[in-house]
């Protein structure tokens, strides 16, 4: 697309393509495209970035709806004709800022522009159907059905959430176990904040919220009492263009992120083993609460994974971290018994970060969890050999889901006596406000005389 001719649909249209059609992800492909268009109008971008995560958002309540307009089923539909049907409901049945006639109408001009002028007026009569009948579809019926319902309404495929109601609800089939699933439902998609961690070895919280203040961001603490240093932002145009940030003295992450360097709690002069660091949230930390001293060991699969963390390590400033391309499920011998801590946050299935990731919940399936689960065993099959006596063990993931989490946990103790799960804690959204996060923190038993 030309860049003197950018049309906001235009690039929606493109990006909803790419991630459901070609497997992109919808955080860094529309990163990538609101980095491109920066010249855009701030007004312009975040209609781009709120009607794509919407539309994927709201998928399954979406095809709810044009299976009750259409006559041609989603599934048959071609893709750019689904794709603009989707993002035409999404404006139509869930922004008040867009006249159903502005969604309609450029639905149609976009169907005739990408050469399907013979389809224009099936989209046109489905968009317009959907306009006129306000009340239609019904939700199904919550009683009769709860889960099919909640699979509608909150669009989330059923067999995630029947994994749910058995996982983590006690008597699954209650009115409270609904109540408290819905509760979860309801977090997951209401908008993620954007936190920040300050670097509280070269600027206090309080200082930085003012310094943020003077730039232009609002900032404000969370109030998550075990995390009083935190803020979230808001405000900004672009991350990147705040002083503040380019000197590295804060690093955005999630909430619940943050737990696992603090459960951890390193040491000045500890040594510091992260073995899927990338983009480098977590070994960032545990370097900054080492004052510097000590050493960070991050790692990752790849060179592009290495680049990214190295870019942040550099803006950071954090001098005492070594980043190096190495393979988590091959062992490394010259570091078995040489971390006082190891930092295993693995691999997974993702489903506590849906609000950031719209398109997890459509791509993950039974199969490919038992997957991840073998893949997360061989990590720590090789990550538990590099804990010190006395050292310890930090195995996390931003999922909710039993075989990855306490499954994995129990599979770890009941294979390696000499590992003591010292805790472990399951956090679902709603808990806090960060990301669905599991953390397990293991002591390795020191040698006896």
């Amino acid at each position: 697309m030309s860049d003197a001719k950018v049309n906001s649909r235009e690039l929606i249209l493109e990006l909803l393509l790419d991630i459901s059609e070609n497997g992109a992800y919808s955080h860094t492909a529309v990163a990538g495209v609101l980095d491109k268009y920066q010249y855009l109008d701030k007004k312009d971008r975040a209609f781009i970035n709120r009607v794509v995560e919407g539309t994927l958002e709201n998928q399954i309540a979406i095809d709810y709806m044009l299976n009750h307009f259409s006559n041609v089923p989603v599934r048959n539909m071609k893709p750019v004709i689904r794709t603009i049907l989707r993002s035409g409901i999404y404006q139509m049945r869930f922004m008040d800022s867009v006249p159903d006639s502005a969604a309609c109408n450029e639905a149609v001009r976009l169907v005739k522009k990408k050469g399907f002028r013979g389809l224009s007026g099936f989209v046109n009569g489905v968009l317009r159907s959907a306009s006129r009948l306000k009340d239609e579809p019904a939700w199904p019926d919550r009683t009769k059905n709860p889960l099919r319902y909640f699979s509608v309404r909150y669009s989330i495929p059923e067999w995630i959430l029947s994994m749910w109601k058995e996982d983590y609800f006690a008597c699954p089939d209650s009115g409270e176990a609904y109540a408290r699933m819905e509760h979860m439902l309801q977090a997951i998609q209401t908008p993620a904040p954007l936190t920040i961690r300050p670097d509280t070895s070269r600027i206090t919280p309080e200082q930085l919220r003012l310094r943020l203040e003077s730039e232009g961001v609002h900032a404000v603490f969370t109030k998550e009492n075990e995390l009083p240093y935190a803020l979230a932002i808001s405000g900004y145009d672009t991350l990147g263009a705040i002083p503040s940030f380019q000197e590295g003295l804060f690093y955005v992450q999630d909430l619940s992120s943050m737990l696992v360097a603090q459960t951890a709690c390193p040491k000045e002069h500890d040594t510091v083993l992260d073995l899927c660091a990338a983009p480098g949230g977590k070994a960032i930390q545990a370097a900054q609460m080492m004052h510097g001293t000590g050493q960070v060991i991050a790692r990752d699969l790849t060179e592009s994974k290495i680049g990214l963390l190295q870019e942040n390590i550099k803006r950071c400033r954090a001098a005492n971290i070594r980043a190096q391309v190495w393979d988590a499920r091959i062992p490394d011998a010259s570091m078995y018994e040489k971390a006082d801590i190891v930092i295993a946050d693995l691999p997974c299935s993702g489903l506590g970060v849906m609000r950031r990731k719209k398109e997890i919940r459509y791509r993950i399936t039974p199969e490919k969890i038992k997957d991840l689960v073998n893949l997360q065993r061989e990590i720590l099959q090789a990550a538990c050999r590099y804990v010190k006596p006395g050292g310890q063990l930090l195995y996390s993931t931003c999922t909710i889901q039993r075989a990855e989490n306490e499954g994995n946990a129990r599979w770890l103790a009941a294979g390696h006596p000499q590992l003591k799960l010292v805790c472990s804690r399951q956090v679902l959204p709603g808990d806090t406000g960060g990301d669905g996060f599991y953390i397990a923190q293991f002591q390795k038993e020191r040698m006896r005389d």
